[in-house]
């Protein structure tokens, strides 16, 4: 019998569409720049619409934002769609549109081509996934680094000149705008508010307490934000409001990292005086930094925030804040931190709760006959109030018991100490009687 050797045919296979996105980002807000973005993508869009293998993904696009920072929306959402399998190659202008960190870049193509994604830099010409193109890109990424360190040190020179004439950069402060000309011109409305913070403050109102007004008055901060105390101590030691000028006082670490940092004498500082128009009188503003520092040398102490042995410990149940411990005149009390700094309003079912009924509590479910901050601290991990007159004990082996409390008859309440006083206080009215 005769052997018959047949070619097999496999059946046709047409290409599968690569899935394809595009990235594109403009590190400055301005007009020129947000053109030249809606232009990048309006240009890829057309690109993958119109080639036949390409099934188009969207294309992601950051404004205003520094491509050494990994912290891009978009950017972060076309990687979270590569992960997912969705896309096949991204499209970009340039290596420095990716990113101008060499490490980052790295990291993201590398990340990409473990997933099976290419990256086409379409102004280098290069592919992520050739065989040369990592090499590419380290030696390209590397320029692009220098390039952003170049620029970033450039800027850093006009600005720190301009600080050195007395010239104020971009600044968003309550009370004021910048002119064209670089100058702060008064906001009518904005300055009354200002004022109305440093009128407050010197009636005798607390921080908190002003900003609980303003919250109340619907009024938000610059930023569409609630007000709190340190915003408002922000305002009160801000000499601008003086019409001067005290300038550089933070300065960024580094051009990749560009984390805002406070100047504690690294750089030079200038103080500019009768910079612009000032909100309030050089006479009100001391004033007000005077009471700072006596409320801050009255209500401070040296040492750790951990000077009680219960302090960091207890934990409001219903808005999640730490009690705090307070001395009144009937003894020491612990309570809620933001039913003490904002008020009732902010947290209406928490309840103060004296310090001897925390130690006698602890010492009952201790078996101590009295307190040991030891033995405390060896067993219970933390403390939570969850509603009034009731505690949860957590101990450090994931148990936890739970206490209820009452207040003391005021017989009982009273010391020894008390009961003296009172009888010395009698016996001296009784004295004065005819």
């Amino acid at each position: 019998m005769e052997r018959v050797v047949e070619q097999v045919v496999f059946p046709e296979k047409f290409p599968r569409m690569q899935n394809v996105a595009a990235y594109a980002r403009v590190s400055s807000g301005k007009d020129a720049m947000l053109h030249s973005l809606s232009a990048q993508v309006s240009y890829y869009s057309r690109m993958i619409q119109q080639h036949p293998g390409w099934k188009y993904c969207g294309v992601y696009a950051d404004e205003a934002i520094t491509g050494t920072k990994d912290s891009r929306e978009q950017f972060q959402k076309l990687l979270e769609r590569c992960r997912n399998g969705e896309i096949d190659l991204i499209l970009t202008k340039s290596v420095s549109r990716f990113a101008r960190n060499t490490i980052t870049l790295l990291e993201t193509v590398r990340e990409l081509k473990l997933l099976g994604v290419d990256v086409y830099f379409e102004e280098q010409n290069i592919h992520s996934l050739s065989s040369d193109g990592e090499l590419m890109l380290t030696i390209l990424a590397s320029y692009a680094q220098e390039e952003s360190f170049s620029s970033s040190e450039s800027r850093k020179w006009q600005i720190r000149k301009d600080f050195s004439n007395g010239k104020i950069g971009s600044i968003t402060i309550l009370g004021y705008r910048r002119n064209a000309d670089g100058i702060l011109e008064i906001e009518p409305k904005e300055a009354e508010l200002v004022r109305m913070i440093f009128s407050d403050y010197i009636s005798g109102m607390g921080q908190q307490r002003i900003a609980n007004k303003i919250n109340e008055m619907g009024i938000p901060t610059r930023q569409g934000n609630l007000w709190t105390h340190p915003r408002i101590r922000e305002i009160l030691t801000n000499e601008k409001y003086i019409g001067n000028l005290l300038l550089q006082k933070y300065y960024r670490n580094n051009h990749i990292e560009k984390i805002k940092t406070k100047n504690q004498g690294e750089l030079a500082r200038y103080y500019v005086e009768q910079a612009h128009e000032p909100i309030v009188d050089f006479d009100t503003f001391i004033k007000v930094q005077t009471i700072l520092d006596q409320r801050h040398e009255q209500y401070t102490h040296d040492g750790s925030t951990n000077r009680y042995p219960l302090s960091g410990l207890i934990t409001c149940g219903l808005c999640g804040k730490n009690y705090q411990r307070k001395q009144l005149p009937q003894g020491i009390i612990w309570l809620c931190a933001t039913f003490l700094r904002r008020g009732k309003k902010y947290c209406p079912g928490s309840k103060q709760i004296p310090e001897s009924i925390l130690y006698s509590l602890i010492c009952d479910i201790l078996k101590l006959t009295e307190f040991d901050e030891v033995v405390f601290r060896d067993n219970i991990h933390h403390i939570v109030i969850p509603k009034p007159f009731e505690v949860q004990f957590f101990f450090h082996d994931g148990t936890s018991e739970t206490r209820h409390w009452e207040y003391p008859s005021r017989s009982e309440s009273w010391t020894e100490e008390m009961k003296q006083a009172a009888r010395e206080r009698s016996r001296k009215w009784n004295e004065k009687l005819p």
